[in-house]
């Protein structure tokens, strides 16, 4: 019997006690509770959660991190950094949501429909 869910309602999970190294690329969604050193490439999402942690570049349609990452994520829509993310690197994304306590260190860039965009240096 063929299986007729569409390729974006996929869900990767990277379990707790799970390390894992090298590029991951999905046409659905990614969440991370364990441990990514690599670049994640998702179509759909990708999330991070407390305990987990990615090294490398995070690329998806919309971002949710509660962990940790040390490098570039770009979210095509929208950007969540919820209140115990910790955040080392750029971030560019169309619409940006930073709870009280998210910690972010590096440059953020918006871009808007239409090309528009700015960039700033936070700190």
């Amino acid at each position: 019997m063929a299986d007729k869910r569409s390729p974006e309602s996929a869900l990767t999970l990277i379990s707790s006690t799970t390390v894992v190294e090298g590029k991951i690329l999905t046409d659905g969604s990614v969440r991370v509770d364990g441990r990514l050193v690599g670049d994640l490439i998702a179509k759909a999402g990708a999330a991070v959660g407390i305990s987990g942690s990615v090294e490398g570049s995070i690329d998806a349609r919309n971002v949710t991190l509660s962990g940790k990452l040390e490098g570039t994520v770009t979210a095509a829509e929208k950007l969540v950094l919820e209140s115990k993310s910790i955040v080392k690197g750029d971030i560019r994304a169309a619409r940006l949501v930073v709870d009280e306590g998210a910690r972010f260190d590096g440059r953020c860039s918006m871009s808007q429909p239409g090309g528009e965009s700015g960039a700033s240096p936070v700190r």
